[in-house]
């Protein structure tokens, strides 16, 4: 298990190896074809500033290559804001007076015929609070169902699960599964996640483990950004994947970024990422590995995907509502953190293609299925 693999890396070195990379340590490194983490340290670390350009240009080369000039577009589902954590970040905290609301199968339809109606959106992602009880395995099961014959391509973001779990899960069209660390730094991870299922530090970074063994096609890695040291965290996270990549060869990978925005719990980051370290932080990673999906959300504006979308990165969410029923059922429940990019998904899709790249509603036709 990544629990075991990660105690060979200590935090405080990562970030001070980090912070003694050199201009040479980055001309090493953008002349590599095959790049470890000591490289990728060099192209996130201060000293890599000056090469911003040229890896934006190796970046978007190598992206090309890879993936053609086409953009995924997907959107996000939420059918439960029900939590039993307090994560001190987040709008679902347990302690945040409001009213919870789980979607009912009623319900659930009624959204994905709202969304339907949006766009030709084939991938899905499906999104609760960590609630066993309101959003349990069951409750997804029969989500899954009742969202396949809308969704060609189902995903969920939702409590870790045991790996017999999520194989029961791929009877049901689950095809991927999302799961952000939040942060890899394990002394402070207890600082952010004080109670509920969330704090177990442990089962969290193992969960990608049991994704892996339980044959998920898809698995989608993440660091909140705003938490801890950026630079160190995208570089565990770098590592994760290394070590997934290895154990877990058949499986597709996705990383995002997401930066910190506002929710009800009014938590002010403790570090801010700057466009330009963002695209920096996603150029390091096309080269780092040359085939994972890189997927940004409408947390960032409008004119900054639409840049990005031409510099590496490869899926976006459009047209997201983050709170339950937002699409047809509820409009005004609590959200989960207020988006950016506000646009309807057919404006994102006409600025990707303003840009001379293809927009891909899908990954393939129910006559393969």
């Amino acid at each position: 298990m990544f629990s075991d693999e990660i105690k060979k890396y200590s935090w405080a070195n990562t970030t001070a190896a980090i912070a003694a990379k050199t201009a040479a340590d980055v001309e090493r490194a953008l002349v590599k074809q095959h790049l470890d983490d000591d490289d990728f340290m060099a192209l996130i670390s201060p000293a890599a500033a000056p090469y911003l350009e040229y890896m934006a240009q190796r970046a978007r080369q190598i992206t090309q290559k890879r993936f053609g000039k086409v953009i995924s577009m997907y959107i996000p589902l939420y059918v439960s804001n029900a939590c039993t954590n307090s994560c001190v970040y987040c709008g679902f905290n347990i302690h945040n007076k409001f009213a919870r609301l789980t979607l009912s199968p009623e319900q659930i339809k009624a959204e994905c015929e709202a969304i339907r109606s949006l766009a030709p959106f084939e991938n899905l992602l499906i999104v609760t609070g960590e609630h066993p009880q309101k959003a349990g395995v069951d409750y997804l099961a029969q989500t899954l169902d009742i969202c396949r014959p809308f969704f060609n391509n189902l995903t969920i973001e939702v409590m870790p699960l045991a790996a017999e779990d999520y194989e029961k899960l791929t009877h049901h069209g689950l095809n991927g599964v999302v799961c952000f660390q939040e942060t890899y730094n394990g002394n402070r991870y207890g600082i952010y996640h004080p109670a509920g299922m969330k704090a177990n530090y442990q089962w969290r970074l193992d969960g990608f483990d049991r994704m892996g063994l339980a044959g998920v096609h898809k698995i989608g890695m993440g660091v909140l950004i705003g938490l801890e040291d950026w630079r160190t965290d995208i570089t565990m996270m770098a590592r994760h994947l290394r070590y997934l990549r290895r154990n877990y060869w058949k499986t597709r990978f996705s990383v995002n970024f997401p930066r910190m925005r506002p929710s009800e719990g009014h938590f002010q980051p403790n570090v801010v990422m700057s466009d330009r370290e963002l695209a920096q932080a996603t150029w390091a990673f096309r080269l780092f590995d040359n085939d994972v999906d890189i997927s940004y959300s409408t947390r960032e504006r409008p004119e900054f995907r639409n840049h990005m979308a031409t510099l590496g990165v490869t899926s976006m969410s459009a047209g997201s509502k983050t709170d339950p029923g937002g699409y047809a059922v509820c409009p005004q429940s609590l959200e989960q953190f207020a988006v950016s990019d506000e646009r309807s998904p057919r404006e994102v899709a006409e600025a990707i293609r303003a840009e001379g790249y293809d927009v891909v509603w899908k990954d393939w036709d129910k006559i393969y299925d």
